[in-house]
């Protein structure tokens, strides 16, 4: 009988003690739920609880194929407005957070490493990630389908421009494209700060940031190089204030994201053969106008400059604009200063980087000095080798120095020194933020559009609050700048 009772008494505290654990679980599973987070007995003992996330549970996707990964190069091309912020934004929403094809730290490390080489960053960071999935040609792919939209687009418009034509129902589209990427910029801004600002030593990195770019105007490759000073003596000294996250690695895999293929070996015999191949690529048609049309003929003349320009432009469009302005409107009479703003204009409402600005420089310059060619055969050509040589050291310094790169990771120094560019990179980000969102609600020194903040915030809430996917928010502000266009209102 006693040994009776003494077992019912076991089993009503065993039940109990199971009872106690079903609640904390309810109360786990409640607090989690919202997160589309579930608790599971833990497997290694039986005690406790592991939580299980959809993506964990669901585990790495497969590895795209190349044909998957070539629709979705093509498809970002047209869809990537707002400069580098708007772009790195869409590039992170689509591939990190909805495909997984790569990890969130795979992605930061990726562009640290594009934010230190000259040229368009965006355009690079989409290179590396097409060579980081499919190796040379998905990062041929990638690089050339990110410009070739805007290419295409901002020639028609050129020559739109320079034939006279009437450019209102197109005004009116971008005007209504602007508010939509403004609430892109701004959540994709806030979404990489929380993602990336783990303490408040990389806060203060960041917020050092964007006023040393905002407000005292330093260089951009000075803010990185001090980040990655102050990220490397953090990690030394201050090693909690710079944490250094999950190393996603060549094999990938980290964040429930696609599992990776080991990067190809560094040597000096591939990197001869990249910087021999890209090289000849490079200055073979530069050499060819010179050639044809003249040493001092427009064409080479173009060439040779723009290949000087992509070596300079650290730091995005605008550092190197001043400075191309000047060389193309003064110096060499290519275009003056009002058919420059206007092509800032339409390369700023176009997709694609804002370098392709330059791009329109090069089809006027064309246009204006065709010689006995038609002008605008002449101006083609100009817009063509101004866009080769723009985007082909591009490809050269993401093929060259991506297996390099890729090592560092392993070297938890340089590791710390990466994580304080990160920081540095999120208040930079921040400033094209405020910068772009600032220009659009002023457009002109005076005039405030309430247009541009009015549709923004109903963007934003859109996207946020009722999940609106970029492309339906992007196409609906693109035909409410028509329609207000059309209705007079517009700019």
């Amino acid at each position: 009988m006693g040994n009776t009772l003494a077992g019912k008494d076991d089993t009503f505290g065993a039940g109990c003690t199971a009872f106690e654990e079903g609640l904390r679980a309810f109360g786990h599973w409640r607090a989690g739920g919202a997160l589309g987070q579930r608790l599971d007995p833990n497997p290694e003992n039986g005690e406790g609880w592991v939580v299980r996330t959809k993506q964990s549970e669901a585990g790495p996707p497969g590895h795209p194929s190349f044909a998957e990964a070539l629709r979705f190069w093509w498809k970002l091309g047209w869809i990537s407005f707002g400069g580098p912020a708007g772009q790195i934004a869409i590039m992170h929403k689509e591939l990190i957070e909805r495909r997984r094809w790569l990890g969130e730290g795979h992605f930061l490390h990726a562009l640290n490493f594009c934010m230190l080489l000259p040229g368009p960053e965006a355009q690079q960071l989409a290179t590396y990630l097409g060579w980081r999935l499919h190796g040379a040609r998905g990062g041929l792919a990638a690089g050339a389908l990110f410009v070739l939209p805007s290419a295409f687009i901002l020639f028609g418009l050129s020559w739109l421009y320079m034939a006279g034509g009437e450019l209102g129902w197109v005004r009116g589209m971008f005007h209504g494209l602007v508010p939509a990427v403004i609430a892109i910029v701004v959540e994709a801004t806030a979404r990489i700060g929380k993602k990336t600002l783990r303490s408040p030593g990389l806060w203060a990195v960041a917020v050092g940031a964007f006023v040393a770019i905002r407000v005292f105007d330093v260089p951009f490759v000075a803010i990185i190089v001090s980040a990655a000073g102050i990220g490397w003596l953090g990690g030394r000294w201050f090693a909690r204030q710079f944490p250094v996250a999950g190393q996603a690695g060549d094999a990938g895999g980290g964040d429930g994201a696609v599992v990776l293929r080991p990067t190809p070996r560094a040597g000096w015999r591939r990197s001869f053969k990249i910087v021999a191949g890209c090289l000849l690529l490079w200055w073979l048609p530069v050499v060819a106008a010179g050639i044809w049309r003249g040493w001092d003929g427009v064409l080479f003349q173009e060439g040779v400059f723009f290949s000087k320009a992509a070596l300079v432009t650290f730091g995005g469009a605008y550092a190197v604009l001043p400075y191309v302005a000047q060389q193309a409107v003064e110096t060499h009479g290519w275009l003056g200063h009002a058919e420059m703003m206007a092509g800032l204009g339409l390369a700023e409402s176009t997709p694609g980087p804002l370098i392709m600005v330059l791009q329109f420089v090069g089809f006027v310059g064309g246009w204006n000095h065709a010689g006995d060619l038609p002008p605008l055969l002449s101006a083609t050509l100009g817009a063509a080798i101004t866009t080769w040589v723009t985007f082909v050291p591009c490809f050269l310094f993401v093929f060259l120095g991506g297996p390099h790169v890729e090592g560092l990771r392993a070297r938890p120094a340089l590791a710390a020194a990466l994580t304080g560019i990160t920081a540095a990179v999120a208040g930079v980000i921040a400033n094209l933020a405020v910068w772009f969102a600032w220009h659009s609600f002023r457009p002109q020194p005076g005039v405030f559009d309430f247009f541009v903040p009015v549709l923004a915030i109903a963007a934003w809430i859109a996207m946020e609050r009722w999940k609106f996917g970029v492309i339906p928010t992007l196409a609906a502000a693109a035909l409410i700048g028509v329609a207000w266009q059309a209705a007079g209102y517009g700019a």
